[in-house]
């Protein structure tokens, strides 16, 4: 059991990274910190929808209804003062929309970190991954440049606290 936070504010935790930037090992890494909950939207994915998950259509489709599902639990979640590492991509200013409405409906501070790694280390990385066979999910080079497309880092406008993690 993990000791609970004396007086200190729940922090939300939110990532951003293109696919094998290590979004799911920082997740851990602070889902470690005391009193401080992981949310994993590729658990919940393909758990929830194992045949069904196929394109990127499937995803967004999915994803967005995942996320209003999950959004009341969050937010609850954070009222009852534990934090959040939402392993949830915040990869477009549609993803991080949501994620500012978590923020303000929970009225929390948070964090969002930022993995910015080029697009070759992120491949050699997704290799390796497929490889091990320990994803839930195994992504080809075709689909990284797809997904990859859509992807846009945070912008100062936005209003997040970010925190930059490079190479």
């Amino acid at each position: 059991m993990r000791a609970v936070r004396k007086n200190m504010m729940p922090t939300l935790y939110l990532l951003c990274g293109k696919i094998a930037a290590g979004k799911s090992t920082l997740a851990r890494q602070l889902a470690a910190r005391p009193s401080t909950l992981l949310i994993s939207e590729d658990h919940w994915t393909s758990t929830l929808y194992p045949v069904e998950l196929k394109t990127i259509e499937d995803y967004t489709r999915l994803s967005v209804r995942l996320r209003a599902a999950m959004t009341p639990h969050i937010v609850e979640i954070l009222h009852q003062g534990l934090s959040v590492v939402l392993d949830f991509a915040a990869n477009t200013p549609r993803q991080r929309t949501w994620v500012r409405s978590l923020i303000d409906t929970a009225d929390v501070p948070h964090e969002l970190h930022y993995l910015d790694l080029p697009d070759e280390l992120c491949k050699q990385r997704l290799r390796q991954r497929n490889a091990g066979g320990e994803h839930q999910f195994q992504v080809s080079d075709a689909e990284f440049e797809q997904f990859t497309a859509y992807f846009v880092p945070p912008a100062a406008d936005e209003g997040f606290n970010v925190v930059v993690h490079k190479p």
